[in-house]
């Protein structure tokens, strides 16, 4: 066991200092009915040496308090007397624990202290998580997907709810990425939702989901939806997240410039003014790095462990139109492409993983009817590296120049699982090394493909699974996520797409180089 130490400190996020010598003066008491309450459960996030988020809400203003230790005892726990949850934050609230011991089990408990008497202190809610390791004698692994909660499939209580989560759960994964489209803010849900065969998928329905999300409150409620599952909370508090976000989060295809006026379900026509309430309510439910102020900086590295390295991308912010021009290269940025280069060249882990909100070479159209514009980097022309694809050329030739080596990519979005190796004698860009794009998802959404294939770099289709029809829903198949799991001694890394109970449809192991 690995000894802590009791300290206090503000997490991130906190508008004021508390005043100590209330909360030294008044010992909190259980001994009431009226107690804060912390429905949506805890959440750990963004777990890397040394480090992570912890995240809950309270039901009313409160005092976040969190306690953590190595042992499930909470012998000698350090406690965290954390900021302030007020309405300006819808009452969630987040601490970002620091200097923790690696390769251990983290187990904590959050309670919040109720602002109205100072006495009155909620009952804790526990959770826990795993550092990375510091030497190869532990093993490392992780699930991905994406989209929750899409296409009108909601939490079915006659299904279980979510039973993904509970899935991924029981493999006891060291931690999660979310690829995306956390939640379906431009997707309602009806109590009911038909299937082919004539069976009947029961949704809960709240206020918020009744409509598309406009209001900063209706973007939050679509957050609070997914906490009314059992199986999420279950699985939050078990496994940390990393988390991306994609076009859901927002409406369909977003970019910052795109106006909605020939869409009569909003009466907000700005898509900005969707993206940036939008923006802070994701902030707010996701267990992220960095608080609520200032820009969005979702891209990162994680370091976890000497066998492994996770580089989160956002390919939503920092990018132009969704037409398909030459000269419309912006898509990751010129800063995250600046920051993505150069911390690909520091690492010196075996395995480099790219987390990415969507894939290299499938075509995803902005107009996915008429088949024009493009959501994605793929132009779909075959040709050589145009718009979008120049920044991708341009990486994948950085990558090769300086010789680094086991760098794949995760990612999702198409609603398929598929892994595609990408390789320069197949490509008409040829300036690269060959490597492998693993795709999952949905998680709770339709199944929709297969996308085409732009052969701009390459890419050859190792497996996919495509559902049988647009739209197939979560009772016939449609959810999958991917497993991966690092051997520490070997450094084999295992990849693997499943299905929501499990069951491994492919498996592909792969050695370092």
């Amino acid at each position: 066991m690995t000894r802590l130490r009791r300290r206090s400190l503000l997490g991130a996020g906190a508008l004021a200092a508390f005043p100590a010598r209330l909360f030294a003066q008044t010992a909190p008491s259980t001994a009431t009915r009226n107690r804060p309450r912390l429905a949506q459960g805890v959440q750990a996030g963004d777990v890397g040496a040394g480090s992570a988020t912890i995240w809950s809400r309270a039901d009313r203003p409160a005092r976040m308090i969190v306690e953590y230790a190595t042992t499930e005892s909470f012998a000698d726990a350090w406690r965290i007397e954390g900021p302030s949850a007020l309405d300006t934050t819808d009452f969630t609230s987040r601490v970002r624990l620091r200097d923790l011991p690696p390769g251990q089990t983290v187990f904590y408990r959050v309670s919040y202290l109720d602002l109205g008497d100072l006495k009155t202190v909620s009952a804790p809610v526990a959770g826990r998580f795993r550092t990375p390791p510091v030497t190869n004698a532990s093993d490392v692994s992780f699930v991905w997907s994406a989209d929750t909660v899409g296409q009108g499939w909601g939490i079915n209580p006659e299904s279980g709810g979510m039973t993904i989560y509970e899935t991924m759960r029981r493999l006891a994964p060291d931690f999660f990425v979310h690829c995306g489209d956390t939640i379906y803010a431009d997707n309602p849900l009806a109590a009911e939702k038909k299937l082919p065969d004539g069976r009947v998928w029961k949704n809960l329905v709240t206020e918020a989901k009744s409509k598309v999300a406009e209001s900063l409150a209706e973007f939050r409620g679509n957050h609070l939806y997914n906490f009314l599952d059992d199986n999420l909370r279950r699985f939050n508090a078990e496994v940390p997240t990393v988390a991306l976000w994609d076009d859901h989060e927002v409406v369909d295809n977003w970019t910052w410039e795109k106006r909605l006026d020939a869409d009569t379900r909003y009466a907000e026509k700005v898509v900005r003014t969707l993206a940036t309430r939008s923006e802070r309510a994701f902030r707010e439910y996701m267990p992220l790095t960095d608080g609520l102020d200032g820009p969005l900086h979702l891209f990162r590295s994680f370091s976890l462990g000497p066998r492994l390295d996770l580089f989160r991308l956002d390919m939503r912010s920092f990018r132009g139109p969704n037409n398909v021009t030459p000269l419309n290269t912006a898509y990751l940025g010129t800063a995250q492409l600046a920051w993505l280069k150069q911390a690909l060249k520091e690492s010196k882990a075996t395995w480099k993983i790219i987390a990415a909100g969507m894939p290299i070479g499938l075509v995803v159209y902005d107009d996915w009817r008429a088949k024009t514009g493009a959501d994605g980097v793929a132009n779909g022309d075959d040709g050589p590296p145009l718009g979008r694809e120049a920044e991708i050329a341009d990486l994948l030739g950085f990558i090769k120049r300086e010789d680094i080596r086991n760098v794949h990519w995760i990612t999702a979005d198409v609603h398929y699982p598929a892994t595609h190796r990408y390789d320069p004698e197949r490509a008409i860009f040829q300036g690269f090394a060959p490597f492998y794009e693993f795709v999952s998802g949905p998680l709770c959404a339709g199944g929709f493909g297969p996308n085409a294939l732009d052969r701009t770099f390459g890419p050859e289709i190792v497996f996919q699974k495509p559902p049988a029809r647009i739209d197939l829903s979560p009772l016939e198949g449609s959810c999958h996520f991917g497993h991966v799991a690092i051997e520490g001694r070997s450094g084999l890394m295992s990849v693997s797409h499943r299905d929501a109970s499990g069951n491994v449809l492919h498996k592909l192991e792969l050695m370092p180089e």
